[in-house]
């Protein structure tokens, strides 16, 4: 990977060091984390790889530039393209019905109260479209929420399980109620595990095949993938958690006798894939340059700028429709929702130091990346500490990083 001096991008390299110092001196020397990744790219070049600390603390292994890493959640973005490149060859309609494709899901009611499998249901005010499903406005739920019996049922029944396939999740599905009509909230959910399926059914292809020809080849992304092949375990990341009363992370996945180091039932288009700073950056710059990457066009530009607007209700904010106690890899207060993407629209209540039109989102293991359009900027920090609702890695980052910007 090329990379250039931070000045000949309009950085200042002085106040990029200031990144490697703060994750150094608060998180990686105190055994917060045991490592991490900072790439940050302007007008299409690197000007910042460093890597800090340590990919796999008991086994000694220093952090690595093409380090493999769970990005989780940051699947969801590929996801929403790989959907949208369908919708640019006319197979659907963001406004179509989703039990046009899902059949079995026509009758579908919204949750009143009860405990599964004794629900009480009143009818939705309308029907979920494919469009609700891309802004998180479905009425889906998650398993990892824990508010609402709903919720527990869905732990219950194991929806979205590794063990489970894309069409038992949707059968499962069928038989619980919704947690709201669909586009009257913003409810983070499983709405995109929905999308790998719409994929599947609407291309006639599994979904990772898709997702593999459509995508990761096309734009070079060789390092991307559902299952971690053999001969690339030495290069994967173990991952962490913080255990309650601990000040350090504990060893939560073993990259050696991971879940994704074989093949699992499950192609998780919610959060399935792994990946590394240089195949996730090739991605942010397809989107950057407007969906094109050395000659290999997947979306047209009007497509990207229309994924990456605000697409909740009268232009409002996630604060004012998320559900109560609702779970998300971002901030609720000046952000809005696109078509797989938060978007900044105001920097000031969002309390980051960025330009509206902003756009990105995180990981489960406290992985983020964003693109600001207007200053010509693509940040991807990868990590691996769950949750990711441990620290603020992308505020204070997103600060230090805005700051070095100085042309």
């Amino acid at each position: 990977m090329r990379i250039v001096s931070p000045e000949s991008v309009g950085l200042s390299s002085e106040r990029l060091r200031r990144v490697d110092q703060h994750l150094m001196s608060r998180y990686i020397e105190p055994g917060k984390i045991a490592g991490a990744l900072t790439l940050v790219a302007r007008r299409g070049e690197v000007a910042w790889l460093s890597p800090l600390g340590q990919m796999d603390r008991e086994r000694r292994k220093p952090m690595r530039a093409d380090t493999l890493f769970r990005i989780y959640s940051m699947t969801k973005p590929i996801t929403s393209v790989a959907l949208m490149m369908l919708h640019e060859r006319g197979v659907f309609a963001l406004g179509d019905p989703v039990h046009r494709f899902i059949p079995e899901w026509e009758g579908l009611r919204v949750y009143r109260y009860g405990k599964h499998p004794n629900w009480v249901t009143d009818p939705v005010a309308r029907p979920m479209t494919m469009r609700d499903l891309l802004t998180h406005q479905s009425g889906l739920s998650y398993h990892l929420m824990e508010r609402t019996p709903l919720d527990e049922a869905y732990r219950q029944l194991e929806v979205g399980a590794p063990g489970k396939t894309l069409r038992e999740m949707i059968q499962q599905l069928a038989a619980l109620p919704l947690e709201f009509s669909p586009g009257t909230r913003w409810g983070y959910s499983v709405a995109t595990d929905v999308i790998g399926h719409l994929v599947e059914v609407l291309s006639g292809q599994r979904f990772d095949d898709y997702v593999r020809t459509q995508i990761l080849e096309p734009l070079g992304m060789v390092d991307t993938s559902f299952v971690v092949p053999a001969d690339k375990l030495g290069r994967f990341a173990a991952n962490y958690t913080r255990r309650p009363g601990s000040t350090e992370a504990t060893l939560m996945d073993d990259p050696m006798d991971s879940a994704f180091a074989r093949p699992r039932a499950m192609l998780s288009g919610g959060g399935g894939l792994v990946s590394t700073a240089a195949d996730y950056l090739r991605f942010c710059e397809m989107l950057r340059r407007g969906g094109e990457l050395d000659g290999k066009r997947l979306l047209g530009p009007r497509t990207v700028a229309y994924m990456t607007r605000n697409h909740l209700p009268d232009g409002r904010d996630m604060a004012s429709l998320a559900m109560a106690g609702s779970f998300s890899e971002t901030r609720y207060q000046g952000i809005g929702f696109g078509l797989g993407f938060q978007v900044v629209i105001d920097p000031v209540r969002a309390q980051a130091p960025t330009s509206p039109g902003e756009y990105g989102w995180g990981g489960m293991a406290s992985t983020a990346f964003w693109i600001d359009p207007a200053e010509d900027l693509v940040v991807v920090f990868l990590t691996q500490l769950v949750p990711s609702t441990t620290f603020d890695f992308r505020g204070q980052l997103r600060a230090i990083i805005h700051a070095a910007i100085v042309d």
